[in-house]
């Protein structure tokens, strides 16, 4: 393999299981009122879903994704296939409905408030487990450096994620909320991205610092655990199975203080680390690890465009680092940058980098 800066992880290839969708995106000048006529400014139809976000993402990056997913066979659910294998998504093991419609979401981009509305119609028929054979599965997951899953068709999900921890294949999942099916996902899960609402909804915990050391007590094969807060940046919780610290530190009173050094940082995106520490969360309990606090990028108001896919592209973004061993430091600094990326254009996937762009390249050195 060669050792220029474009060569690839070695460990390229990445499976996902989840939503391919259409996107069906209108900008308007502001959010309309009940029983408003507008006109929008902007209309553009794109793919969709988490999953096909994600993996469009990890494409670019340069990794080799396989996509599980379901579509129709219609013309939404053809553009889908037609997008991703454009980007270099392998659709090998996609499966096509020859009846049934394809999912698509509308979505409203808010050019006043910088907001996007998603109403999102499932496609049907739902992917089953029966639409996967076992050589199907074998194929997908062979040589595969992880897996991920977006916490769609909860059955299938599961199936595939019993089938890489049998195969020792590691395993990220990305929670936007609480789902069906959603638990079981978890209990075999490594990694763990998910939306500022998921810690406290998911542990009832009276702060997200202290959801996050819930979550890995409740989880005990999570590795780490990031929350993403959008323009706020994210929180890392990082498992410590090495050295055990005497050092204990209330959990929300480091953070307090990791973010108060953060936001006298730069502008670019950074990551401000602990040490090692026996983290404490009142009521709940201790875990060993540290704590990452990622700033997002401050991006102008002028060139913030749409923030539709941002979480995909950051759990992009995040898998390639898992596949290139980056540091957590490296991760959420490189995570945020390929997130402000996107939000610079219309849609999950217009505004996404490439790897040969100037906004990332120093991370693929």
């Amino acid at each position: 393999m060669s050792s220029s800066h474009n060569s690839h992880p070695p460990n390229d290839v990445v499976v996902g299981c989840g939503a391919a969708a259409v996107d069906i995106l209108a900008t308007v000048a502001a959010y309309p009122k009940p029983d408003d006529k507008i006109r929008s400014i902007n209309l553009k139809v794109q793919g969709g879903g988490n999953a096909g976000n994600a993996l469009t993402c990890v494409a670019r990056l340069g990794l080799r994704p396989r996509v599980i997913s379901k579509v129709a066979d219609d013309s939404q659910g053809r553009s889908v296939l037609d997008e991703l294998q454009a980007d270099g998504v392998d659709t090998s093991f996609m499966v096509v409905a020859k009846e049934g419609t394809t999912p698509f979401t509308y979505i409203i981009v808010d050019n006043e408030m910088k907001t996007r509305t998603c109403i999102h119609t499932p496609g049907y028929p739902r992917l089953v487990p029966q639409d996967l054979s076992e050589s199907s599965l074998l194929s997908a997951l062979n040589g595969a450096r992880i897996v991920y899953f977006d916490g769609r068709f909860h059955e299938t999900a599961l199936v595939v994620a019993q089938e890489a921890v049998r195969k020792n294949i590691p395993i990220l999942v990305d929670a936007e909320g609480p789902r069906e099916g959603l638990d079981d996902l978890l209990k075999l899960a490594n990694y763990l991205v998910c939306s500022a609402k998921f810690p406290l909804a998911w542990t009832e915990a009276s702060t997200i610092p202290q959801a996050l050391v819930s979550i890995l007590l409740k989880l005990p094969n999570i590795r780490f655990v990031i929350v993403t807060l959008g323009k706020d940046g994210c929180i890392m919780l990082e498992r410590n199975l090495d050295a055990s610290s005497t050092d204990e530190v209330d959990i929300d009173s480091l953070v307090e203080s990791l973010k108060t050094t953060s936001s006298e940082s730069a502008s670019h995106p950074t990551c401000i680390s602990s040490s090692v520490k026996t983290l404490k969360a009142e009521g709940i309990g201790t875990i060993n690890g540290r704590i990452h606090v990622g700033t997002a990028e401050s991006i102008p108001p002028s060139e913030l465009i749409d923030t539709t896919g941002a979480g995909d592209a950051f759990i992009g973004a995040v898998i390639y680092a898992i596949c290139a061993n980056f540091s957590p430091e490296t991760m959420l600094s490189f995570a945020a940058n390929v997130a402000a990326a996107k939000c610079r254009d219309l849609g999950a996937r217009s505004g996404l980098p490439y790897r040969a762009d100037p906004g990332i390249a120093s991370f693929m050195q």
